[in-house]
């Protein structure tokens, strides 16, 4: 008679649980500039990720985190996507072979894309502006940019009221648990 061992059984991981690729993904870029007052005052309708072209003067300016997208939008141009006026300062070691700061950026996106956005930009009140500008994992500058309607003061009143019913929400929910 052979006697069966009984093993124990091994754990399986569960569908939900994260796994390594799933981690390293989300936190697969660096942030280097983000625009927070276009979630106040623009309702984000849509966004999409686009590549930029860049000098290399610019890339090391970036990498040190020298970038402003307060003022600048996207606009579309024979076919093609521009950023204007984001300012990417200069790099103090380039020299002369320095970038200008305010010059237009090229976006890279693939036509369909570009055709798809440009019918929708064209709309009455509807602009195109940057989100958030980063690297990624490979090194890559990329930008976010929104599609974007602007929002009247009444809306930008009611958001922030919002925002404070949610705060005093949190509030008395924490005070609820450290008061046990």
């Amino acid at each position: 008679m052979s006697k069966k061992k009984n093993k124990a059984p091994t754990p399986t991981k569960s569908p939900s649980a994260p796994t390594k690729a799933k981690e390293s993904k989300a936190a697969s870029f660096k942030s280097i500039s983000e625009n927070r007052k276009a979630k106040f005052n623009y309702e984000i309708l849509d966004s999409l990720e686009c590549g930029m072209v860049l000098h290399g003067s610019e890339v090391k300016s970036l990498r040190n985190g020298r970038c402003s997208i307060e003022e600048a939008y996207g606009r579309i141009k024979d076919g093609e996507l521009w950023l204007v006026g984001c300012e990417i300062d200069e790099y103090r070691q380039a020299t002369f072979w320095n970038h200008p700061t305010k010059r237009v950026r090229k976006l890279l996106l693939h036509k369909r894309e570009i055709s798809r956005f440009a019918g929708r930009a064209k709309e009455r009140g509807l602009t195109l502006v940057p989100l958030r500008v980063y690297f990624t994992d490979r090194g890559i500058a990329k930008c976010v940019i929104g599609l974007c309607k602007g929002k009247q003061s009444h809306d930008k009143r009611e958001t922030l009221k919002k925002n404070d019913a949610k705060r005093e929400m949190q509030r008395a929910m924490k005070g609820r648990v450290q008061g046990r």
